[in-house]
């Protein structure tokens, strides 16, 4: 890409983050060079200037869509050129062009198409007629096409001549980019979205799109949850969607539109003859060209808006839980709960290494239920068990039992149990990755191990599953799925290089996470550790094969050596740094040992001494940060809900219940909270505080352990609304609005109904927007199933 493009994108960028173009030019520079986010945003901010990493991902993707916008900007100039059209004021115009679609309605009367009737009405030489028609409405339409009737043309009779040059100046009004910008304000502005239930369909899949069969709603406030929703009825062919102003349709009136057609081009009605015949030109522009054209853009520029949330939504969730608590180094029961199929035992060590697996079969049909207690007795006592790991999936209130009764009769095992997450747990079991780690070891009980695991340390286990099979989003599988896995893969990066490595224990799966490493390159890093025994240093990662130079600096400030030769190797300080730390050790005459974590000495030294050509305060304060609480984890302290005992399934459930759960899931309209009844309840977005919250992520996060009160119970749907002001009255508007989303682990966030909101749409009818969620009776099918 020539200097003056690039130059020019790096001042666009310095001028949306409010940022100095030199700032931006560095980490472009960084950035192309192979650099990532976090190792830019932790080792690079005297070249940055302080960038973050939030301002860094978001200058990263504008980079991405502005050279797309510079090479597609070429491309057009190109193909204009080679027609030879390209004219000083056409090349200004596609160079002052900042958006695709500006770029696109330039080149779209040059643009190569099929033979239009337009090409044909000018092909029989009726182009003069149309210009002479829009130049002069004075002139009598009929009168002047008699003279462009020519049967060797192809042009029969007058009627003839005037739909072609109709034709011509349909098309030139439709290639009109100022009018078309003019158009499109106008519409996003002002425009209504309404859907209409497609005849017969009304009894779909439980109606779940019910509220959609008559729906209106504005284009510019339509939220994304319903937008999606809407498109997803619409793909089924459920409803038909359509964008307007609000019309009437009234045949004989003009559209507003078209009136903006005619203003653009001097057409007016004033009784001449020509008039009547340039507005039906104008609404048949309008109709059969304009209106399609923009409808069709507008909605798919709604829904990639909407996409864009629904990512921003799930990328959002996927960090609280991939930065969830770790219960830590502990040894661990995992019951991955079953009815008739057992309940699958794993057992693992305080570093997730196998021990001992086993099935149990405590439910129906052979209620074994003595047996089971026994033998999970059998197995803590020989793997040394502190903690019991229990799937939130079917069964699990009543493996919660079954564990609650092992405690009571073997006190002297001191087990905990902690009901978790199950989300992706199946996925796991039936990859690669899992075939590869137990080639050995029943698909089945592969779950149980990685539910065991994922109390150790949640982020260490969640990277071994596609991000998109966790489940922590709304319409996942609608969105663009290139986009969300970019997405999300760049979450699992921030938060495992945020949290850091320990190279001697990591699987392949979290190491090919670190920055600058790749799935190649962690295998590499695990077979040489299985051949040679741990890394001493960071130093001996050298010998890893095909780790460079470039890749060590990319990513030994994220990979930690505890207990190693080095004690710095155990913490964030990047070797390249380890000078700095040697001049501070020399000036207060201690060693490394005896300098970290001890927070009196480290206040002794100024940061601004040992600032030099290459380390600028930044750093060196960023170095004693580290050196105050080396190897620091950022993620919270481990603690979980109490569920209460005998509400176990939705029918135990009573209106005005105070219960505690856990966030599974945050959308745009409110949280799901597991409440231990294998439902999740949804708390609207209007219920969760007594002051006005705009986004659900203002209060809560996944992970979150939250205490709710029981709104309302709807048994045949399995749905339950719960709001977080304990104080709401039941019944109360308002109080705990919104339905509910059924789902557990392993579906939940898959897919999505017609949503709720609990507030009134605009609609010609005035018809209400029910409180239901956009994800409920999807979750309830997939929950059946």
């Amino acid at each position: 890409m020539p200097d003056t493009a690039n130059l020019k994108i790096v001042q666009r960028i310095a001028t949306e983050l409010g940022v100095q173009t030199r700032q931006v030019a560095a980490a472009v520079g960084l950035l192309d060079e192979g650099a990532t986010v976090p190792f830019i945003a932790r080792y690079r901010k005297e070249v940055t200037g302080n960038l973050d990493d939030t301002q860094l991902r978001n200058l990263e993707e504008r980079l991405i869509y502005l050279r797309e916008l510079e090479s597609r900007r070429a491309a057009i100039l190109s193909s204009i050129a080679e027609q030879g059209k390209l004219d000083d004021a056409l090349r200004a115009a596609i160079d002052a062009a900042d958006s695709k679609q500006t770029l696109e309605d330039l080149y779209l009367p040059y643009k190569p198409k099929r033979r239009t009737r337009a090409q044909i009405a000018r092909e029989a030489g009726l182009e003069p007629l149309a210009e002479q028609l829009l130049g002069d409405p004075r002139r009598d339409p009929a009168t002047e096409a008699l003279a462009y009737v020519s049967a060797d043309k192809g042009v029969a009779d007058v009627k003839a001549a005037l739909d072609g040059a109709r034709d011509i100046l349909s098309e030139r009004f439709g290639e009109t980019a100022e009018l078309l910008a003019r158009l499109r304000a106008d519409l996003w502005q002002r425009g209504i979205v309404t859907a209409k239930v497609v005849a017969g369909r009304e009894g779909d899949e439980d109606e779940k799109f019910r509220d959609y069969y008559d729906y209106a709603e504005g284009i510019a406030t339509l939220p994304s949850h319903r937008a999606l929703a809407l498109f997803r009825a619409r793909n089924l062919g459920t409803v038909v969607v359509k964008l307007g102003l609000g019309e009437a349709l009234d045949q004989q009136s003009p559209h507003p539109c078209e009136q903006t057609i005619a203003q653009q081009f001097g057409i007016a009605a004033q009784g001449r003859p020509g008039d009547k015949w340039l507005a039906d030109v104008c609404r048949w522009s309008w109709r059969v060209k304009v209106q399609p054209y923009l409808e069709n853009e507008l909605l798919g520029r709604l829904r990639d808006t909407a996409e864009g949330d629904a990512i921003i939504v799930f990328a959002r969730n996927l960090k609280d839980l991939l930065l969830a608590a770790p219960a830590g180094p502990k040894a661990v029961l995992g019951l991955d709960p079953g009815i008739r199929t057992g309940v699958k035992v794993a057992a693992v060590d305080r570093t997730g290494k196998l021990l001992a697996t086993d099935t149990i079969y405590p439910h129906e049909p052979r209620r074994d239920w003595d047996g089971s207690i026994a033998r999970l007795a059998r197995i803590a006592q020989a793997t040394g068990a502190e903690l019991i790991s229990i799937g939130n999936g079917t069964a699990s209130r009543e493996t919660d039992k079954l564990a609650a009764d092992l405690m009571q009769r073997h006190p002297e095992l001191k087990l905990t149990k902690i009901v978790v997450s199950e989300a992706g747990a199946s996925i796991y079991s039936a990859s690669e990755f899992a075939a590869k780690e137990f080639p050995e070891l029943d698909v089945s009980l592969r779950g149980a191990v990685s539910i065991a695991r994922r109390l150790q340390d949640p982020l260490a286990e969640l990277v071994k599953i596609d991000p998109k099979a966790i489940g922590v989003g709304q319409y996942q599988h609608d969105v663009n799925q290139r986009e969300l896995a970019r997405s999300l893969d760049a979450v699992v990066e921030d938060c495992v290089n945020a949290v850091g490595v320990d190279v001697n224990t990591a699987s392949a799966a979290l190491l090919a996470r670190v920055s600058g490493l790749n799935g190649v390159l962690a295998r590499n890093i695990v077979d040489y550790r299985d051949a040679n025994g741990p890394f001493p240093s960071r130093a001996a990662l050298r010998k890893v094969p095909r780790l460079g130079d470039k890749t060590f600096e990319q990513a030994a400030g994220f990979l930690r050596i505890n207990a190693g030769k080095n004690p710095l190797d155990g913490c964030a300080v990047h070797p390249e740094a380890y000078p700095v730390v040697e001049r501070m050790l020399a000036k207060i005459g201690r060693t490394a040992g005896e300098l970290l974590g001890n927070r009196d000495l480290l206040a002794s030294i100024s940061p601004r001494e040992f600032v030099d050509e290459r380390f600028g305060l930044p750093t060196v304060r960023d170095i004693l940060a580290e050196l105050e609480k080396p190897g620091r984890d950022p993620r919270p302290e481990f603690k979980t809900a109490a569920f209460r005992e005998g509400v176990e399934k939705v029918s135990d459930l009573e209106a005005g219940m105070i219960l505690e759960g856990v966030v599974t899931n945050v959308a745009a309209f409110g949280a799901f909270i597991d409440i231990g009844v294998h439902q999740d309840g949804l708390v609207h977005v209007s219920a969760m505080s007594t002051r006005f919250v705009r986004d659900p992520h203002e209060v809560v996060k996944a992970g979150d352990v939250v205490q709710v009160k029981v709104m309302e119970v709807d048994l045949k749907r399995q749905r339950v609304a719960l709001t977080m002001r304990l104080d709401d009255e039941i019944g109360a508007a308002g109080g705990g609005a919104g339905g509910h989303a059924g789902g557990t682990g392993r579906d939940r966030g898959r897919a999505g109904g017609a949503e709720r909101s609990g507030s009134r749409a605009p609609s010609r009818q005035s018809a209400p927007v029910a409180a239901d969620n956009a994800m409920a009776a999807a979750f309830a099918k997939l929950r059946r199933k």
